[in-house]
């Protein structure tokens, strides 16, 4: 029998619905604020608010596209964080509401988890262990990854996410929000040895990441070099040895890891996972026998297939019962009038 799982994710700028039939994507809409561009970054208030106005009709196409009916749905999922407060309670109360009416399991959904497995969306098997690093505008967090249901941090940001140091960088050089996609397409034409920006070490925690000395750096190299407004030619360069120094200190922790905990199977997910000269860092490690897993770059970034996903290899590993126990009569009796 198969189980069509309906899943929304709304925890930032994205709203996103999917259907799944067991672990295959039937469909996956994602509509992404661009209006945030000329804030120079995310506004909560703004961002839930776009969520209520778009959600219904996200989903509603969602579900048109899938080729299913709604009363073919038996497994409900959405994000619960973590991510904008406002922004989860919309797409999560939508989910439960439409679980509740038809009285269908539901099941709140961790977003970081989602990205980890991401990488493996369609499979039907998941080889365990496994690294994943996830890495993001948000977060940054490697993960020693057990089973379905186990996994310990081993590593994560002091400071600033990868993602969110690109998009600082990026104000600094005059670019948009967001800045990640710009600085990368700069960097395709620049000399990543132009200029070398220090990558973070701490002392005593070989696999933790802090990208708030490499900005720091930029800033004073900018005032020094060129009074804070470089030229087009000089900006590729930059963009393309500070984009070196992120992606290089990413990949060279991972491998640490992997390494130290004899693993060779690495995931690498969330929307920094889509950079190439990442993925292409990662890859070079292929020929001594690693095995590295990236998402499609549309499940890269924030998705409800992901979250649609997870929701069913959890159900596959531990069923509907446990799944269950989010909408049980005892949650919901302190809401009774």
């Amino acid at each position: 029998m198969s189980v069509f799982t309906f899943a929304i994710e709304s925890s930032c700028d994205e709203t996103s619905a999917s259907v799944l039939e067991n672990e295959k994507v039937l469909s996956n809409v994602i509509s992404s604020q661009f209006f945030h561009k000329k804030y120079g970054g995310i506004v909560p208030e703004l961002a839930s608010r776009a969520h209520i106005e778009t959600i219904t009709e996200i989903a509603e196409k969602a579900i048109e596209q899938s080729g299913i009916q709604k009363e073919q749905i038996n497994l409900v999922a959405a994000a619960k964080g973590p991510g904008l407060i406002g922004s989860l309670l919309v797409g999560y109360n939508y989910a439960k509401g439409f679980a509740l009416a038809r009285n269908i399991p539901f099941t709140g959904i961790d977003h970081i988890e989602s990205h980890l497995f991401s990488s493996f969306i369609g499979e039907e098997k998941i080889i365990f262990p496994f690294l994943s690093l996830v890495v993001s505008g948000g977060h940054t967090i490697l993960f020693l990854v057990k089973n379905y249901n186990e996994s310990e941090v081993i590593g994560f940001t002091h400071d600033d996410a990868a993602g969110e140091a690109f998009d600082k960088a990026a104000k600094m050089l005059g670019l948009e929000y967001p800045g990640g996609p710009l600085i990368e397409k700069l960097a395709a034409e620049g000399d990543p040895g132009f200029h070398k920006f220090p990558k973070s070490s701490i002392k005593g925690y070989p696999y933790d990441f802090s990208f708030s000395g490499i900005k720091t750096s930029l800033l004073y190299f900018l005032k020094k070099e060129y009074n804070s407004k470089p030229d087009e030619s000089s900006l590729k360069n930059i963009a393309a040895s500070f984009q070196d120094a992120v992606t290089g200190v990413l990949v060279e922790k991972t491998i640490l890891a992997a390494k130290n905990f004899n693993i060779s199977r690495i995931a690498v997910s969330g929307g920094v996972s889509a950079n190439s000269d990442l993925r292409n860092k990662f890859n070079e490690y292929i020929k001594s026998g690693f095995r590295i897993f990236f998402p499609d770059k549309i499940y890269s970034t924030d998705n409800a297939a992901m979250i649609g996903y997870n929701a069913f290899i959890k159900y596959r590993a531990r069923g509907f019962k446990t799944l269950h126990e989010d909408i049980t009569e005892k949650a919901y009796a302190r809401f009774k009038y």
